[in-house]
């Protein structure tokens, strides 16, 4: 995993009346609560899932 590179995500803003899809995104990601950040592989598949739910979210390079 050290070769992998790694991106930081944090939910910024809340997942309550979202589109269901739009939950099983950040949920994906691994997003549990507001404020929660995760690092996740900067992988196309998890790119896709943050640009549909980037209006949810804070991206950083880790």
């Amino acid at each position: 995993m050290a070769d992998k590179k790694l991106v930081k995500v944090t939910l910024v803003k809340s997942t309550i009346g979202r589109l269901p899809a739009h939950k099983a995104c950040v949920a994906g990601l691994g997003l549990r609560r507001m404020h929660h950040t995760v690092s996740v592989i900067d992988s196309p598949e998890n790119r896709g899932m943050i640009n549909k739910v980037s209006y949810l979210l804070k991206v950083e390079e880790a």
